[in-house]
């Protein structure tokens, strides 16, 4: 009877220790995982000065020193889903809400302050290897990928710049290009639970966009002046995940 006592408690204490140190739905092979979060979009923007392409049709290529512009940083929801191929490598697709972007003056520009906005999209697939064993409960990562970002509702809304640029009566219109980039990401994620982890993590995409700004003026005369906007965001993201 003393035996099988003992070997009930060298049993117990093994079962015990064993579920201290693996979750029963640790992040390994097979395993795919939701996070949800809230994402800071820090853009490292800066711009060419804008330069007047044309007026009537006519090319002019007319460029307006020490203007310039850049984009602020916003805030959205974020949403990561990964699936764990390994139990190290992992691929995750990566998006969110896209709020607004605003776009202000500086240079030349800075008196009118924000000029325009847009909405940006900008869809992630990225490759990342998680460090550590999959039984830990902590584990940080390195990721590298591809992002692609477009923007839809681009537009010019402040008058006073209209009416100044292109005179009582103006309007006008923004247009910004799409582009194709690498993402650099690290981040780490804490299993607090069979199902439920919490994560941190940054990433970089050195992004830029061409922006066309149409004008008209009162008398119909359109003038069409471009520039280069840098974008490169950083973006932090703080999320909670559930793991199937």
């Amino acid at each position: 009877m003393k035996r099988k006592n003992n070997l009930l408690s060298i049993e117990l204490g093994v079962l015990i220790l064993l579920s201290s140190i693996v979750p029963a739905h640790a992040q390994s092979a097979g395993s795919t995982v939701v996070s949800l979060g809230w994402a800071r979009i820090m853009p490292l923007s800066d711009s060419d000065p804008l330069t007047v392409t044309s007026i009537a049709g006519h090319p002019v290529n007319q460029v307006q020193a020490g203007s310039s512009g850049a984009a602020k940083s916003t805030d959205t929801a974020g949403i990561v889903i990964e699936h764990y191929f390994t139990d190290n490598i992992g691929v995750a697709v990566a998006g969110g809400y896209p709020a607004y972007l605003d776009l202000e003056g500086r240079g030349t520009l800075g008196k009118y302050g924000v000029i325009g906005k847009a909405r940006p999209w900008a869809p992630q697939v990225i490759l990342r290897y998680h460090f550590l064993p999959a039984q830990s409960k902590f584990r940080p990562f390195a990721g590298i990928g591809v992002n692609y970002t477009w923007f839809t509702n681009a537009q010019i809304n402040n008058s006073t710049f209209v009416t100044q640029s292109f005179g009582p009566g103006g309007s006008a219109s923004a247009h910004a290009s799409s582009s194709w980039n690498p993402v650099f990401e690290l981040g780490a994620n804490y299993q607090f639970d069979k199902h439920w982890a919490a994560g941190f993590s940054f990433s970089y995409i050195p992004a830029s966009t061409n922006v066309t700004l149409s004008g008209q003026t009162a008398t119909g005369v359109n003038i069409v002046s471009k520039t280069k906007l840098q974008l490169r965001p950083i973006t932090t993201f703080l999320n909670l995940s559930y793991i199937f």
